[in-house]
């Protein structure tokens, strides 16, 4: 598997956990007990964390071998 193709699979899995996320806002919105809404928040602060992750993989994947380009300082070695 290439860089390319790998870059392909993190921006899916990227867009995955950002539809969910925004899915879980909504039912949080709809009213729940307090408990369950601090859950879902829980889930929801997670869920944003895995999503900007994948989205920077998938930039630093698709562009790692383009001439100048400036990685992202946290997944540089």
């Amino acid at each position: 598997m290439t860089l390319l193709e790998l870059s392909v699979e993190y921006r899916t899995n990227a867009e995955a956990l950002q539809e969910r996320a925004l899915l879980l806002e909504r039912q949080q919105r709809e009213g729940m007990d307090e408990a369950s809404r601090v859950r879902l928040d829980d889930r929801i602060k997670l869920l944003r964390t895995m999503w900007r992750e994948a989205r920077d993989l998938a930039v630093l994947c698709e562009r790692y071998y383009e001439r100048g380009y400036r990685r992202n300082v946290k997944y540089t070695i």
